[in-house]
């Protein structure tokens, strides 16, 4: 009977195999440890923008504006706030709705309302007369029914799907939070419209509310709202880098925050302020950390045609810096005018 011996294996080439998987493991090593290419670009931008933004939010005022009316100012801020929720959709539903291959043809609605919002958000921040403007009340109206609209589909659209509202729907179909941001930027360009129409001199109210109370109010449910969206699209990725927890707590803190400074009014809020420029900061970081995710796909960013679509929403973060600018513009306004 023959019996099989295991071959030996020659001790060169052994030495070989050895000294070859040292040196793919050292490049390994050498890719984690140092960023290149598309991710260094990322974090390069992400540095720049996360300084920037904490430069213009450090200097405390309204670096945009000189002496004028608490409610104007107050008002212009608001539209800000608008416009950064507005620019956030139309860049986020072009990506999705191209994604999507525009079947419904419903879908290029959001990227002409969430523009014209836009435009009426930096009219308004431009426009420093005290009275409100038809043409932005009329454009804000309608950018918040939109997304009332869109909500509807949304949530169509993953009701009808095989197994309903389950979790892998809840992921992979369309957004239910995404068009929310569009009535938030409608809210808030509204409010700011109302705001800014009070008499100089006056406590601000809107609707017969105080302006400040009514504003923190609404941007709280936004902030909480929008972490919650957010917290959802996270699980989805397992949340395998720990900063994508942050979106899930500072936010939530700050509509708490506010939540409790609609409820009781003082004139400063040192704390809460601070942490509002810290949710801006968190919206930029945000779309710099997105920028990595997409760099880190195949291909990185030679490959944006499909990374960009693939990888995480760079557009959706500064959603969280419009919502933190409102929640300034409500701090702002108590400060001025403490109705206790």
């Amino acid at each position: 009977m023959d019996t099989a011996f295991p071959l030996r294996p020659d001790r060169a080439q052994a030495r070989r195999l050895r000294l070859q998987a040292r040196r793919a493991e050292a490049r390994l090593r050498v890719g984690v440890g140092v960023p290149r290419g598309g991710v260094l670009a990322a974090l390069t931008l992400l540095g720049g923008a996360t300084a920037l933004g904490g430069v213009l939010l450090s200097l405390g005022g309204d670096v945009w504006a000189g002496a004028e009316p608490s409610a104007l100012r107050a008002g212009r801020r608001l539209n800000r706030a608008a416009g950064a929720l507005a620019g956030s959709v139309l860049f986020d539903s072009a990506l999705e709705h191209y994604a999507g291959a525009f079947e419904n043809k419903a879908m290029y609605t959001p990227l002409v309302v969430s523009t014209l919002s836009l435009i009426a958000s930096l009219h308004g921040h431009a426009d420093r007369k005290t009275t409100n403007h038809p043409f932005r009340d009329a454009i804000y109206s309608a950018t918040a029914l939109t997304g009332i609209v869109g909500t509807g589909f949304h949530i169509y659209n993953v009701g009808k799907r095989p197994g309903g509202f389950c979790f892998q729907n809840l992921f992979y179909a369309a957004p239910l939070g995404a068009p929310a941001a569009l009535v938030l930027s409608g809210l808030m360009g509204f409010l700011g419209e109302r705001a800014r129409d009070n008499a100089p001199g006056s406590l601000p109210t809107i609707f017969g509310l105080t302006a400040g109370r009514l504003v923190a109010a609404v941007t709280g449910l936004g902030l909480v709202g929008t972490a919650a969206e957010a917290g959802l699209l996270h699980l989805r990725g397992a949340y395998h880098n720990p900063a994508m927890l942050l979106p899930v707590t500072i936010p939530p803190i700050a509509g708490l925050m506010l939540a409790r400074t609609a409820l009781k009014q003082s004139e400063r809020r040192p704390v809460t302020r601070w942490w509002m420029r810290m949710t801006a900061l968190l919206g930029l970081a945000g779309a710099g950390f997105h920028s990595i995710g997409v760099a880190r796909n195949m291909g990185g960013w030679r490959n944006w045609t499909q990374n960009i679509l693939a990888g995480p929403p760079i557009p959706a973060p500064p959603a969280f810096t419009g919502l933190a600018l409102a929640g300034l513009a409500a701090l702002g306004l108590q400060q001025d005018h403490p109705d206790d």
